[in-house]
């Protein structure tokens, strides 16, 4: 998995019933071919052919940069 990012991506929700707004994650497996991401970075991915078993998103470019 030299070229794979993992991403977290956080949605914020509200609940059906309470209309409390609840914070749910989710984490993807993305392919990085130049291996430029680092821990931290903001990324934008997009969702291409099943690459392997888990990864089915492409980076496309680093918003932010981590400090």
């Amino acid at each position: 998995m030299e070229q794979t990012i993992t991403v977290r991506v956080d949605v914020l929700k509200a609940h059906p019933k309470y209309k409390k707004i609840m914070r749910r994650s989710m984490t993807l497996h993305a392919h990085d071919e130049r291996n430029e991401a680092k821990i931290g970075d903001t990324v934008r991915v997009v969702e291409t052919r099943p690459l392997s078993k888990t990864k089915h998103w492409r980076l496309v470019e680093i918003v932010e940069a981590a400090k």
